[in-house]
């Protein structure tokens, strides 16, 4: 297997609101927020459905790679539930094997309420449910062994079990890369994630705002040094300004698209990193890898939903 993505398996809930809505309901524009079910269900009661999909940042990277012809995999939990089965069903019709045998849990299967504002920006409300609380046992170490590189999400890592998980994944991967997911994420856990990016990670993909966050800067050049120094690959998405990659000590750019008819910025920076590490397991240069995951981000922003229809 060449990818093996482990994350918040979640179904996404996308509905259209006006900037009133998110302003009514103490949301920050353009994040994601954590909320239990009674609030999830509280909001969602007031909204109408566009359409749900099965989600989630990972899984989204990943059904963008096996889109492109990779074989990939994923891990990540489900109740026995609608949703549950729901979820199974959408990785499987996207050819993705999902590594883990859902039973039925005293907690639902988790939920995203994706509200798109008339601007095309995105502002989350996530319901965990079981996604969060994945453990150890839920990893399969031999398909992780198996498979090229391991991808995580920033979303996942919390303390206790899922932890635990994030570290068995690790100590049997052979490469892993991990996207930084949220600038709430990078916050709440900055030791810990400094920490896996500068020793357990072979690549960080993150946007300006979250790798700024994480290193404590204003200045993007105090990135580049950062990354210099840890002699990683740092992958980070600047919006309007492109994307660069720092490896070693080669910095790489490619300029954004232009005139593009954008309906919905979810899933640009999942599709990004899956069009990134496309190039790279197809042996692409980091140059052409850079402009293959613009290319993909660019599709799915012109969309509404996170996932490309094949």
């Amino acid at each position: 297997m060449k990818i093996l993505g482990i994350g918040n398996a979640i179904v996404d809930v996308i509905c259209k609101v006006d900037d009133k809505f998110i302003t009514q309901n103490n949301l920050t524009k353009s994040t994601m927020k954590l909320v239990d079910e009674t609030e999830f269900k509280k909001l969602l009661s007031t909204l109408k459905i566009e359409e749900t999909v099965s989600g989630g940042s990972v899984a989204n990277s990943i059904v963008g790679l096996s889109q492109l012809g990779n074989k990939v995999g994923f891990i990540g939990k489900v109740s026995d539930d609608n949703l549950g089965i729901k979820y199974e069903e959408g990785l499987k019709k996207e050819n993705v094997d999902f590594f883990y045998s859902k039973k039925k849990e005293t907690i639902s299967t988790g939920t995203c309420l994706i509200l798109i504002t008339p601007d095309s920006e995105r502002t989350m409300v996530t319901f965990l449910g079981t996604a969060g609380k994945i453990n150890e046992k839920d990893i399969d170490a031999n398909a992780v062994k198996n498979s090229d590189i391991l991808f995580l999400e920033g979303y996942l890592w919390d303390e206790g079990e899922p932890k635990k998980a994030f570290e068995k994944a690790i100590n049997n991967a052979n490469k892993v890369a991990m996207s930084l997911s949220d600038l709430f994420c990078v916050e709440r856990h900055k030791p810990h994630f400094l920490d896996l990016v500068k020793n357990k990670l072979n690549i960080t993909f993150a946007n300006e705002q979250e790798i700024m966050s994480l290193i404590d800067t204003k200045k993007f050049e105090e990135v580049i040094n950062f990354a210099k120094e840890i002699n990683k690959l740092i992958v980070v998405t600047r919006g309007n300004k492109g994307a660069v990659a720092i490896n070693k000590n080669e910095i790489l750019e490619c300029s954004a698209k232009n005139n593009l008819k954008i309906k919905d910025l979810t899933g640009a920076g999942d599709l990004f990193a899956g069009g990134f590490l496309h190039g790279l397991i197809n042996k692409k240069s980091i140059k052409e890898s850079l402009a293959i995951g613009t290319e993909m981000s660019s599709k799915v922003i012109q969309i509404i939903g996170a996932r490309l229809n094949n």
